[in-house]
């Protein structure tokens, strides 16, 4: 069956690629007249093809012609002239897929096409890179050849002034950063002014580079706005305090393969002798046992020099996929304080979500999505089911060489990097450049001290050298050149070949951990072999590593017992390489479980954002808000006779006094009464109600309502959703972390979680309307009383 699959995938691809090749041979059939052109014929291209586009004719009609185009563009403002599997490459982007191509293949040049056919229709076209650099490299360059053409480009990272921002919405094409986009469209979702917004179209089409960095790697990660709110210092450093007196298996369990962390009985019963409670679960302490449970996940979750760094005093986070620092961000919800706590630095201000939405989400949004990366195919599915792409592999434009050795397993750690310095020291001894792959700084850290021990010079690249980061890369690729380096030297990287360097047989890449996907594994692979060029790759791996120790622990100290190994170490049994192959697998299927996860529990927020951002965006664009504003005055009102008049109570136990109280909070237009012995049934008190409220708003609509009034009320509801909003996000995370309490239930925790944010939901809603109507009670009551005086 399985191989039956694989025949139809490899037959659909190899019929997509057929077509493609027939549209590349009539682009080069159109290549000599192309050459004929002056610069302002060929400009003028650009105005031809929207002219014809308006007249009724579709991008595929122009298709053929407008590559042809810009392939010429490009070689008379660049010098450089696309290859026929880059038009490949550009064709299958075209049309809303993945273009897996390998690395040196010229990804960047293959984006210029479909981004130049896309912009002809004046809704703008999102080009989104990995990182700063590449964003602003890419729209230097490629954005001149666009420019050329006639169209206009931008550039989207972050610090840009508002100004700065809109024009680069506003252009043909924008470069930029994915997460960017993505702060964008959440900021633009707390704007107050209509012309603050930055982003003032529909998200039309993307492409993104290096796709399954931002919508796999980066997925597992929410996009948070937050804001700063007053912290206790002395809370955090008690807790953390307390987190370190708690023992595995006995305070709590950790889930090495879920990375999560959870209390035991004991450990509940410690926290509460600690604090002297009698309850850790009773709502008064819903705030402690937060802190002290993100006490314990700084502790056990977070390791210094893997996933973050202290540099001059600050908790700086490591992007783990790239190995750089992501400057600028922090760990929401008090988790950075409780690491800050941890390292015994000064506690900072919290962050408090403001805004949020989920990779997966934001870029769903998009009318077409499209990319390209050197490694995709094993995330296929996830890329068909998510977001409906499919992925294409491009041949190379010459044949690949690189040789990929079989992976080398030592019974320890210790044998392992003594193996990986001998074969450095072997390859540097003839002048070979070898590039050391690593998975943290401290993994590179480690490598360095055994290469001392042999005296081999050597380069580390790591998050605490980033700012010689060009200069490393550019050395790299000379002759008797030892480069360590983390999955910086992964992504967006070409290392070129110094003088000599064939003839010693290239880059030699040495990976001394596999990482948590095949792909990272292929990426750093992919830094050797470019282009044709000669080179070599191969892994050396223990089964002491921690991939090993987070999946197969118990597997792993039962299999030690058996295993045969030579004199340094090197395990013999052939089945040794499937069983790191598993465990890899195991680790994506996990790290997918993450993501599904994670985006499972966004959905029910999702559709929950939608509402209160589309209520947002109705306030802020209408003249006349009181209109919003008037239905919410009758809901309020049936909110108030459900809360003092339920249907399940007899009517001698409604507190009518409370009711006409509040009633008259809400009502301005006359005095509201129920007296209790005039009622003896809900329909009569709801049918008054109803009435005197019908009332009110037909005396509202009645009043010259100035621009003052309606400006006020504007200010009103956004202030009351956001307010609302805010306080809803707080409930939903602590809802977040109570449902995995409840594990015990039979009840599904994404049932229970759907089921009471939808009540949340329905209650803070309640809430918003209540607050709205009785806020607008002080803007309208001076016209009220006008309107007495008249009379």
């Amino acid at each position: 069956m399985l191989s039956f699959m694989k025949k139809i995938i490899g037959e659909e691809q190899d019929r997509k690629l057929k077509k493609y090749r027939s549209i590349v041979e009539e682009i080069n059939q159109l290549e000599p007249s192309m050459k004929k052109l002056s610069d302002d014929e060929l400009k003028n291209k650009t105005n031809q093809f929207q002219e014809r586009l308006e007249n009724g004719e579709t991008l595929d009609d122009l298709k053929t012609e407008a590559f042809a185009v810009v392939r010429e563009a490009s070689e008379r403002v660049l010098g450089l002239r696309h290859y026929d599997v880059q038009l490949i490459g550009g064709l299958a982007i075209n049309d809303n897929n993945i273009s897996e191509m390998a690395t040196g293949e010229g990804k960047t040049l293959v984006a210029s096409l479909p981004s130049y056919l896309r912009a002809l229709e004046k809704k703008g076209v999102h080009v989104i890179t990995v990182n700063e650099y590449l964003a602003r490299r890419d729209r230097d360059l490629i954005g001149k050849v666009h420019e050329f053409l006639g169209l206009t480009v931008g550039l989207n990272v972050p610090n840009l002034s508002p100004a700065q921002k809109k024009q680069a919405y506003l252009a043909d094409i924008t470069y930029g950063i994915g997460s960017e986009f993505g702060f964008d469209f959440l900021r633009d979702n707390m704007v107050y002014k209509l012309g603050d917004r930055v982003c003032q179209r529909p998200y039309n089409f993307a492409i993104i580079d290096e796709i399954d960095s931002v919508l796999i790697d980066e997925a597992k990660t929410p996009l948070i706005i937050a804001g700063k709110t007053t912290v206790n210092p002395k809370l955090y450093h008690i807790c953390a305090k307390v987190a370190k007196s708690f023992k595995e298996n006995e305070d709590y369990i950790y889930d090495r393969e879920a990375r999560s962390v959870n209390f035991t009985d004991q450990g509940i019963t410690k926290i509460e002798r600690s604090f002297g409670i009698d309850n850790l679960y009773d709502l008064d302490h819903q705030t402690l046992y937060h802190f002290v449970l993100q006490g314990l996940r700084a502790r056990v979750m977070f390791e210094r020099d893997v996933d973050y760094i202290v540099d001059e005093g600050q908790v700086k986070l490591v992007d783990m996929y790239t190995g750089r620092i992501m400057e600028g961000r922090t760990l929401s919800d008090g988790l950075h304080q409780a690491i800050e706590a941890k390292e015994g630095l000064e506690i900072t201000e919290e962050n408090k979500t403001q805004a949020t939405i989920t990779i997966q989400n934001f870029f769903r949004m998009y009318n077409a999505l499209s990319g390209m990366t050197g490694t995709a195919k094993t995330e296929e599915k996830e890329f068909q089911m998510l977001y409906n792409m499919h992925v294409i592999q491009i041949p190379t434009n010459k044949p690949k060489i690189r040789e990929d050795y079989p992976d080398q397993i030592y019974r320890s750690v210790d044998e392992k990097y003594l193996a990986v310095a001998k074969e450095v020291a072997k390859r540097h001894e003839y002048g070979q450049p070898v590039l050391v792959g690593t998975t943290s700084i401290i993994q590179s850290e480690t490598v360095a001290r055994y290469l001392d021990e042999m005296r081999l010079p050597y380069e580390i690249l790591n998050a605490k050298s980033i700012e010689n980061e060009v200069k490393l890369i550019s050395l790299a690729g000379q002759k008797n050149q030892i480069t360590i380096a983390t999955n910086m030297a992964g992504r967006g990287t070409d290392i070129m070949l110094g003088e000599g360097v064939s003839e010693v047989g290239g880059l030699h890449v040495l990976g001394t951990e596999k990482h948590e996907s095949r792909r990272i594994d292929n990426q750093l692979r992919g830094r050797s072999g470019r282009q044709g060029d000669p080179g070599s790759s191969q892994f050396f791996l223990s089964i002491e590593d921690d991939m090993m120790k987070r999946f197969a622990r118990d597997e792993v100290e039962e299999w030690q017992k058996s295993l045969t190994s030579d004199e340094n170490g090197l395990i013999l049994d052939k089945e040794v390489s499937e069983f790191v192959e598993g465990i890899q697998r195991l680790c994506e299927d996990a790290n997918y479980a993450a993501r599904e996860y994670t985006l499972k529990l966004d959905d029910i927020v999702n559709s929950q954002r939608h509402v209160i951002y589309e209520l947002r965006n109705k306030v802020l664009e209408s003249e006349e808000p009181l209109s919003i504003a008037k239905p919410m005055i009758e809901s309020s009102a049936m909110q108030i006779v459900d809360q003092y008049c339920p249907d399940y109570q007899i009517p001698e136990e409604w507190s009518l006094s409370s009711l006409n109280s509040d009633l008259n909070h809400l009502f301005i237009h006359e005095s509201f009464y129920i007296e209790p012995t005039e009622v003896d049934e809900r329909k009569e008190v709801v049918n008054t109600v109803k009435e005197s409220a019908e009332r009110y708003i037909s005396q509202i609509e009645a009043m010259d309502i100035n621009s003052k009034v309606e400006a006020k009320t504007k200010q009103i509801l956004l202030m009351t959703i956001d307010m609302r909003w805010l306080g809803h996000l707080d409930d939903m995370t602590r809802l977040k972390e109570g449902i995995g309490l409840r594990s015990y239930s039979q009840e599904d925790p994404m049932r229970i979680y759907q089921r009471e944010g939808y009540e949340l939901f329905e209650k803070m809603y309640a809430s918003l309307e209540k607050d709205v109507s009785m806020h607008l009670t002080k803007v309208l009551r001076p016209l009220f009383d006008s309107d007495k005086g008249e009379k």
